[in-house]
Order: C-alpha cells, then sequence, then structure tokens
C-alpha cells in the first residue's frame, strides 16, 4: 500500500519546464481539475502547427508576471466552476515540483483574476498521492532546503 503524503491547504511549487519556481498553490479539495492563472489565452497556427499561448499572472513574482507560453500540446476540457457554469478550457500537461518529487499534473489555462492564488490543485492531481490537512500550510516548502550558489 502507497503511504499518502499529508499535505497542507497552501504550499510552494516549482514548475521546472516552465521556468518557475516557488510559486503559491493553493489545494481545493472541491475542485476536481487544476488551474493555471493566465490570460491573453489565444489558439493559432505556425508553420502548419496549431498552438496556443497565454500569459501568466501574478504580480507578486515580478519576473514571471506577464510571461508568455506557448504549447503545442494541448487538449480542450469541459469544466464545471465552483458557481455550475460549465466552460471549455484549454488544458495542458506539465511538470510540478513538490515534496521533493518531480509528478506530471494536468493543468486547465483559465482567467483568475480575482483569486489570491494564481495555481489551484485539485482532486485529480492529489487522490491517491496526498491526504489534506486544513491547518498547516506550506509542508513540502518547509521540508525543501535549497541551496543557492
Amino acid at each position: 500500500m502507497n503511504k499518502k503524503i499529508v499535505i497542507g491547504r497552501q504550499d510552494i511549487a516549482d514548475f521546472p519546464d516552465l521556468k518557475l519556481v516557488e510559486i503559491p498553490i493553493k489545494i481545493d479539495s472541491g475542485a476536481y481539475t487544476s488551474s493555471f492563472h493566465c490570460h491573453n489565452i489565444e489558439e493559432f497556427i505556425e508553420k502548419g502547427v496549431k498552438k496556443i499561448k497565454c500569459n501568466f499572472l501574478d504580480p507578486e513574482h515580478e519576473q514571471y508576471h506577464e510571461k508568455e507560453f506557448v504549447f503545442e500540446n494541448y487538449k480542450i476540457r469541459k469544466v464545471k466552476s465552483s458557481n455550475g457554469i460549465t466552460e471549455e478550457r484549454y488544458s495542458v500537461v506539465t511538470k510540478i515540483e513538490i515534496f521533493n518529487q518531480l509528478l506530471p499534473i494536468e493543468l486547465t489555462l483559465t482567467e483568475r483574476g480575482s483569486m489570491r492564488f494564481h495555481v489551484l490543485i485539485g482532486r485529480k492531481f492529489l487522490s491517491k498521492k496526498f491526504v489534506i490537512d486544513t491547518a498547516l500550510t506550506d509542508q513540502s516548502f518547509k521540508k525543501i532546503i535549497k541551496f543557492y550558489p
């Protein structure tokens, strides 16, 4: 039997494929999918290949705020928001580094301008790997000792 990791209601994670480090994440057991806060989401064709591009929104991370991402591999998913409205969102698969583990994660791209956290982690990612203790925060980040040159 696999032992589950205890995660708090929020944490800090890295997304190495996107070159994003120390991004605050909110653990949301009410959400099925995980989401990534961005805007200017646009599908386009480059050299005959369909792609999407978007700009990451995080004013607290000056080096990442408005950073543009281009994804060649993506899907369109139907997602029901907390207000009950179903919408189509682009979805990408990348990697998240949390608790010193590099794990695949699917993120839907959405405008979350009014939200405090710019990345939400939903049940699809958490299932079978984590148990949530809402009294805790930053459990992964507290356990990592980072060395900087």
